[in-house]
């Protein structure tokens, strides 16, 4: 059967690893810590996917740019001490190496650091099907195109042959900036309301959908 697509990326929190709780709960808990505002859950949540300052500057709006640093910190404890017992979500390390075995080009796109792409591929043994990642620390945050553009560049892959998989607004609208396809997955930080009010090709509720919408498609 011909491919629809050479290069398949994804996202990695709240769509391949299921982080979207212990994120959203860190930012809380280190506003706590430094006496700033708590956000809501749903600010919480809607900001991961971003790179940490932009997220932590949409998050906290009223934070005082001297104590950005102390920020950051606080919340890398938190989550640093959580991280190592995140899993990933039912079906996705059997979905991914489908997908590698039957020779797609596989990416990442990711509002984590390096170091914290790293870690979780290396908790996880994942890093052996992905050809290729980008960080937000690496180049633009989400929803700027620049993650998809580099990863296209460097895997050889066209838009028109690219998907994009993500669980935030952030990535469907990175993915329509770049003119590739997106599918959404409903599992992770935004809710099936939000994404589908930006028209995804697809609309999945988790991993086991996923995997058998890309049998039918991909």
């Amino acid at each position: 059967m011909n491919k629809r697509y050479d290069l398949i990326v994804f996202d990695w929190d709240g769509t391949v690893m299921d982080s979207t709780a212990v994120i959203a709960g860190s930012i809380q808990a280190a506003c706590r810590d430094l006496g700033l505002t708590v956000p809501d859950d749903e600010t919480a949540r809607h900001v991961i996917g971003l790179g940490l300052d932009q997220a932590l500057r949409y998050a906290v709006p009223d934070m005082p740019e001297a104590m950005r640093p102390d920020l950051v910190e606080r919340y890398r404890h938190h989550f640093l001490a959580q991280d190592e017992a995140i899993p990933l979500f039912d079906c996705a390390r059997e979905t991914i190496a489908e997908l590698h075995d039957a020779g797609y080009r596989l990416g990442v796109a990711t509002g984590k650091s390096r170091a914290g792409l790293d870690r979780a591929m290396e908790s996880t043994g994942m890093k052996s099907y992905f050809h290729a990642t980008r960080t937000a620390d690496q180049t633009f945050s989400k929803p700027d195109p620049a993650m998809l553009f580099e990863l296209m560049d460097e895997l050889g892959a066209s838009a028109g042959r690219t998907l994009m998989v993500g669980d935030t607004t952030h990535d469907v609208q990175m993915a329509q900036n770049a003119k590739v396809d997106v599918v959404a997955v409903g599992h992770g930080a935004h809710s099936p309301e939000q994404l589908q009010e930006l028209n995804p090709l697809a609309l999945v509720g988790d991993f086991s959908e996923l995997r058998a919408w890309f049998k039918a498609n991909a």
